[in-house]
């Protein structure tokens, strides 16, 4: 059966031809093949079995807040996880779905005076890409406070892991390399003052606001942090801020950030960071890798 009527037949919410710009904070990218929304552990399961009985590739998508889709798409099938929602709270554990927004966490948190997720509110992603690249600001990382995972493996099996077997590094998991998709990821928190909690939230998210181009599309900080500086200042130190291809440019706001200002294309973006990259390495010999994760037709 054609995998169009098999998501059909199985009441699986699916789009041919969706333009990738409409689901990345950087309002960027082509069309993929298929983009389809399981509304549950189970469809997500079958449309991952059909995909690889048919041989299409498939992608997971969380919230679209760190990549950069191509010009010419995606091929085969886009699966998101956004309707993989629910989240309970168990004591001073948090257990959160994949698709539940980093936002939607922390106020969860909050609401019932866990301490211990500050430093993730602002962070505009989902939880199962928060623990996928052990997401992170103002010191604090998913790392802290994850303490078990579930997920589904390649060949279809729901399996639990400790966060000791996550190999959590910087903007790392081991997610990145085994090909599972994660389902649910369960935090440990303490138990806090939700003034004292709120006041921190606020702290940061107002850090972000005023320091970050949170006004034009995006996908956060374009480069990783290089052993011993900030890429930040060191594109300043060059003189890159307002630097430009296209429609892509060096926000003068924050020089860590490519922004997308003027109706920029993946390869407006993909020249700039190669531009920044080449200027630093000639300048400062430091080679800057970028955050960003470039998914997509080459």
């Amino acid at each position: 059966m054609p995998f169009l009527s098999f998501c059909n037949e199985q009441c699986i919410t699916v789009k041919q031809n969706e333009c990738m710009k409409n689901h990345t904070s950087f309002k960027i990218g082509g069309e993929c093949d298929y983009f389809v929304v399981p509304k549950n552990t189970e469809q997500l399961k079958a449309v991952i079995q059909k995909a690889n009985e048919q041989g299409i590739p498939y992608f997971i998508l969380g919230k679209g807040s760190n990549l950069l889709v191509s010009d010419g798409g995606i091929e085969g099938v886009v699966i998101s996880l956004c309707s993989l929602d629910g989240i309970t709270v168990n004591g001073n554990e948090i257990t959160a779905s994949a698709g539940v927004s980093v936002a939607l966490l922390c106020t969860t948190a909050l609401e019932h005076g866990l301490s211990g997720l500050e430093f993730a509110y602002g962070i505009p992603g989902s939880v199962g890409g928060g623990l996928y690249m052990n997401a992170g600001a103002y010191g604090g990382e998913f790392s802290d406070t994850v303490i078990k995972a579930e997920y589904l493996t390649k060949d279809g099996q729901i399996k639990e892991i400790g966060v000791n077997d996550m190999a959590l590094g910087y903007r790392t998991s081991v997610f990145k390399t085994n090909g599972s998709v994660i389902l649910s990821v369960t935090f440990k928190l303490k138990e806090g003052e939700k003034t004292e909690i709120k006041a921190k939230m606020d702290d940061f998210l107002n850090r972000r606001k005023t320091k970050q181009p949170l006004e034009y599309p995006s996908a956060g900080s374009t480069f990783k942090r290089p052993t011993g500086y900030f890429a930040g200042a060191l594109i300043e130190q060059n003189n890159l801020k307002g630097a430009s291809v296209g429609g892509a440019m060096v926000s003068e706001k924050h020089a860590g950030f490519v922004i997308n200002y003027n109706n920029a294309t993946a390869n407006d973006v993909k020249d700039l960071i190669a531009k920044i990259q080449k200027t630093i390495k000639e300048n400062n010999g430091v080679e800057l890798e970028p955050e960003v994760i470039f998914v997509g037709r080459k």
